[in-house]
């Protein structure tokens, strides 16, 4: 998608395929927060480029433990966690399901349909068997629950299953509080291990706590799951690489274990994590002003891509453009199911110099008010004329 975008001359082509977040302007942003952090990073003369341990920075483990599950939580108070930095989610995600297909009894792990579209790779070439669940219903263009429900339901006892923690990739339908806990108890009932890929805490709400719900009340239960987190999104911290993989156990000398294993996994395949981004956010973490400072911007990002979801609704329907397009403002996240077509998304393309994936997904984040009109122009032509 990009490829095809950077080689259009046309000045009003506009890019939202990219997964990342764009300012008002279009640009890459860097918080003021991090280059704050880079700085103190940089003035400090005792700072060395030595390498880590295998499984990184024990303080950025440690906060991102407290992150995810919460600064009070039980699992944490009795070292039944065992967190490892990795490189960024896909890296986190990486690692988990190496250690499952070499370790865990069942070899299959259940992905929602549609998911991210690097989530069937990374699990398959780490030695697992990928099958699907319902998630997405094309006609609402909300969640199928039910079909969700029946799949998770007819599994193998013991089958790991993918969870998107918050702001699901592509689709933005999340379950609500009560399907998931409706979730939680199938899965629980069934002894499926929950495999969180968490790429968004903070970014969907824009309230950290909110978007850790699902894990913590997984995590509250005290059974066992893994979280792979990512500070891509949430800190824009794209290309320094930054996450990190937790497992949750039900017992302290379990997570030891699991850790000295995870140190084999790692170890013959990036030896070590890289030290620059993950001292970053353990600088802003541990500091309370910093963080304070941390949330407001992370608040503003999330802000403003609802805005946007709610100016292009205002539009499409300020035009009449056919159909209800009230799953724009439902749906959360960087990214919309917009529901269109292939054939409409080509001719978009083709006419209005408009980029985005041929599944009609669109990431919010690369729409402005100034392009919001475009967009919605595109999408009222594309349904009253590929209908």
């Amino acid at each position: 998608v990009t490829v095809a975008y950077n080689k259009d001359p046309s000045p009003v082509k506009l890019n939202l395929g990219v997964g990342a977040y764009r300012t008002e302007e279009g640009k890459p942003l860097v918080l003021n927060v991090v280059r704050k952090a880079e700085q103190m990073l940089l003035n400090d003369k005792s700072r060395v480029k030595e390498y880590l341990p295998i499984v990184g920075i024990a303080e950025f483990n440690k906060l991102s433990a407290k992150l995810i599950f919460g600064a009070d939580s039980p699992a944490i108070r009795e070292n039944r966690v065992t967190t490892v930095q990795c490189l960024s989610g896909t890296g986190s995600l990486r690692v988990g399901a190496e250690f499952l297909a070499r370790h865990y009894h069942q070899k299959t792990i259940y992905i929602p349909q549609p998911t991210w579209g690097n989530h069937p790779k990374v699990f398959t070439l780490a030695g697992l068997s990928v099958k699907t669940y319902r998630y997405y219903d094309p006609t609402t263009r909300g969640m199928n629950f039910q079909g969700l429900l029946e799949d998770l339901g007819s599994a193998p006892s013991g089958s790991i299953v993918l969870l998107h923690a918050c702001a699901h990739n592509p689709t933005g339908v999340d379950p609500t509080l009560q399907q998931w806990e409706q979730i939680r108890q199938l899965m629980r009932s069934k002894a499926l291990l929950p495999f969180f890929d968490s790429a968004y805490q903070g970014f969907a709400s824009g309230n950290l706590d909110v978007d850790a719900q699902s894990i913590r009340m997984f995590v509250a239960d005290g059974g066992e799951c893994f979280v792979a987190q990512s500070y891509a999104k949430n800190m824009g911290l794209y290309g320094e690489r930054v996450g990190a993989l937790s497992v949750v156990c039900r017992a302290a000398d379990v997570a030891s274990k699991v850790e000295s294993q995870l140190k084999l996994v790692i170890r013959p395949m990036f030896s070590n994590p890289p030290i620059h981004g993950a001292s970053i956010v353990a600088t802003i973490l541990k500091d309370s002003n910093m963080f304070n400072e941390w949330t407001i911007e992370l608040k503003a990002m999330a802000d403003r891509i609802i805005g946007m979801r709610k100016q292009l609704f205002d539009a499409l329907r300020a035009r009449g453009a056919p159909g209800d397009w009230s799953h724009i403002i439902k749906q959360i996240g960087m990214f919309t199911f917009t529901g269109l077509n292939s054939k409409q998304v080509e001719f978009m393309t083709r006419e209005y110099h408009i980029y985005m994936t041929s599944d009609g997904r669109i990431s919010m984040a690369g729409l402005s008010s100034k392009t919001v009109p475009h967009l919605a122009d595109a999408i009222h032509a594309a349904v009253t004329r590929m209908s």
